[in-house]
């Protein structure tokens, strides 16, 4: 039998000469120093999480811990660049030994070494988006799915349904019945496809982003010793942002832990609003009881906003029972403004308080660079993106295309524009393209059939697309939509004459784009918003020329999108999801549609999912505090709906939440509905 003999090495302290009392607070320094074991830190939103976690490096790499025992899981590269960059500017040592990365990265980095355990090469292909999609329609080809009577799931939607399942565990049956149920009637050919997939990747030696996770815990599960050679390894793993893990994540995590090796895990309950990607809040909210024994450190300094905005959002958060007793305190001076709580009349109404306060703001000092307009869904963003436009305010926009250039947008206008202008070939290729069996060269010859017919240089429209359309000889593959196309041509001109806007965008939703819609995209809700938002914008006009004429002006050429790069750089105010500005901050943030359906999201309140409405409450919270001077919550009192009436508003609940005397209410109206002796 070996003899064990153990080396002791010589404890190093502070070699880098850092005063870790003077450069971090009480908490983060608490934190830092602590001793080897199981650790969670509860750093609240502008509370220095980023430093904190860059001096635990340190602070190990100061008192002897070897760099190529540390392991940094990270959400981003970036993230990862920053901490190791900040660590060397801190400490004398050597840190390319070093392991910072992302999950990913890490676990790419990690099957370099051992993908023939796994039936792979060391050579393997990763697979980015594109790659999946190509794979994947060879696999449906391949199954010889009949797709006549009804779309089949396009490549893009089956890749995040499948990444769904892997990352949270769930069956795919579980995972229709949540997410997909109009798939419900594909679920076994769905299955047939995920199957071929899988053997598809291990035939082409090739692995997608979410089996750089499985296939890393599937290594460790079967090969024990494997893992154990990584815990050995990897003494002290430290995590960021841990409460946006998914379940294999956090299985990732526990296997390298194990039962001796030290663990950080940094993050904020109040500020996990992934779920729908596969984010597990119980992670966090569980870790002391996965973890016998491991030390809770809070962090409730904030260095970003005022007295005024964090005790608006401390109470707003208060409202969740699932959460981590903790009330964020301000470092800084309160400047006695209350943040604003703005009813307007309707959504116009809304955009125009919105930006008219965004120039007075400028003209007080505020840069445009400062300010925000946050939101729940990128369709709430409409009126506001048209009158920062009319008024020449610059804006660029994080949470995706400008609203007139988004490709569903411009798939609806390519029908009214081809029924006003018949002539217009790239509209009636673009719409034609929509069908299934109708690809270039079918399109191509049904326009060419087209311009045989004369009616394209008419200038009275067909007394009834239908009769002459059905005439036009089509693939086989293409009969039933074809003939559904035919149909909704018929609603958009009845009589001769045009339909109102809104009334051909719900034809056309309708009758044939909302099948379209689900089929070709994984979130197709959020488009038939906007779709709706249109009609609703579209309801304002009686005349279609001068509707098109608004979305020419509003929008860039078919073509490549116009975007924000034709415009020149410089100061832009920033239009973005509150998912999109999660890290971020701004001097003045305003927080629009706060109204129940809105936000919270009206698919939740339907669903009377506690676990849901509270992470919309966090995701309430997370907009609160990007806030660092000014707040304003905003909500239209009344929406002009196009086909359905006006609706009048209920404020949102989560204004219910905290004290009115925490918000100073602001009453808004147009000038001359004031008298001079009732300035306001």
């Amino acid at each position: 039998m070996a003899r064990q003999y153990t080396l002791h090495r010589p404890q190093a302290v502070a070699t880098s000469g850092i005063d870790y009392v003077a450069a971090l607070n009480a908490e983060q320094y608490q934190a830092v120093s602590s001793p080897p074991g199981k650790a969670l830190v509860i750093a609240g939103a502008g509370s220095g999480k980023t430093r904190t976690l860059t001096y635990r490096v340190a602070w190990l790499l100061d008192h002897g811990i070897e760099a190529k025992q540390v392991l940094l899981l990270t959400f981003t590269n970036k993230a990862a660049r920053e901490m190791i960059e900040r660590v060397r500017d801190l400490v004398p040592h050597d840190t390319s030994d070093l392991w910072a990365g992302t999950f990913h990265s890490i676990g790419s980095r990690i099957l370099r070494r051992h993908a023939d355990d796994l039936g792979f090469t060391r050579s393997f292909s990763i697979l980015d988006r594109d790659d999946q999609k190509s794979l994947l329609s060879s696999v449906i080809a391949s199954c010889d799915i009949d797709t006549k009577e009804r779309r089949f799931p396009k490549p893009d939607v089956l890749a995040s349904l499948f990444s769904l399942i892997e990352n949270t565990g769930a069956s795919l049956e579980e995972v229709i019945a949540a997410r997909y149920d109009h798939f419900y009637d594909w679920t076994e050919k769905i299955e047939l496809v995920r199957t071929g997939y899988i053997t598809k990747k291990l035939e082409t030696n090739s692995m997608d982003f979410d089996d750089l996770l499985v296939m890393t815990v599937r290594l460790f599960e079967e090969r024990p010793d494997v893992l154990e050679l990584y815990q050995q390894k990897f003494r002290h793993v430290l995590v960021d942002e841990y409460q946006d893990t998914n379940s294999v994540q956090g299985r990732m995590i526990d296997l390298l832990v194990g039962e001796t090796s030290s663990l950080m895990a940094v993050g904020d309950d109040a500020q996990s609003i992934y779920s729908w990607r596969g984010a597990d809040v119980d992670h966090i909210l569980s870790f002391q009881r996965r973890y016998r024994g491991a030390k809770l450190f809070t962090i409730e300094t904030n260095y970003r906003s005022v007295p005024e905005i964090l005790e608006l959002s401390n109470a707003a958060i208060r409202a969740n029972s699932g959460r981590f007793e903790k009330d964020l305190n301000a470092s800084r001076e309160g400047l006695g403004v209350r943040p604003a709580l703005v009813a307007l009349e309707d959504p116009r109404s809304q955009a125009a308080f919105v930006a008219q306060r965004i120039l007075e703001l400028r003209d007080e000092g505020v840069p445009l660079e400062e300010m925000a307009v946050l939101y729940r869904a990128h369709f709430q963003s409409l009126e506001i993106q048209m009158e920062l436009t009319v008024r020449g305010i610059p804006f660029s926009i994080t949470s995706g295309l400008r609203f007139f250039e988004q490709a569903h947008i411009k798939d609806i206008s390519a029908f009214m524009r081809f029924v006003v202008n018949r002539r217009d070939e790239v509209s009636f290729l673009r719409m034609i393209n929509l069908l299934p069996g109708c690809g270039p060269v079918a399109a191509q010859k049904l326009w060419t059939e087209w311009l045989k017919s004369g009616w394209a240089t008419r200038e009275e429209l067909p007394p009834k697309w239908s009769e002459l359309l059905l005439t036009f000889k089509i693939p086989k593959k293409a009969t039933k939509h074809w003939q559904q196309l035919c149909y909704v041509m018929d609603e958009l001109t009845p009589g001769g004459v045009f339909a109102r806007p809104s009334d051909m965008i719900f034809s056309i939703l309708e009758g044939i784009y909302d099948e379209y819609l689900q089929a070709s995209f994984e979130n197709f809700e959020n488009r038939r918003n906007d779709i709706e938002q249109l009609s609703q914008y579209g309801g304002t006009f009686d005349d279609i020329l001068e509707f098109l004429a608004q979305l020419s002006l509003m929008s860039s050429v078919d073509g490549e999108p116009k975007g924000d790069k034709s415009e020149p750089t410089g100061e832009k105010i920033t239009l973005s999801s509150i998912h999109q500005a999660k890290g971020l901050e701004w001097k003045a943030v305003f927080l629009v549609w706060l109204v129940d359906g809105q936000f919270p999201n009206g698919r939740i309140l339907e669903a009377d999912d506690l676990n849901m409405l509270e992470e919309e409450r966090r995701l309430f919270y997370v907009a609160l505090t990007r806030a660092k001077d000014d707040l304003y919550l905003t909500y239209p009192m009344m929406n002009p709906k196009s086909y359905s009436g006006d609706i009048i508003c209920r404020p949102s609940r989560f204004l219910e939440d905290f004290p009115a005397e925490l918000v100073e209410e602001w009453q808004v109206g147009d000038a001359d509905a004031w008298s001079e002796d009732e300035p306001f």
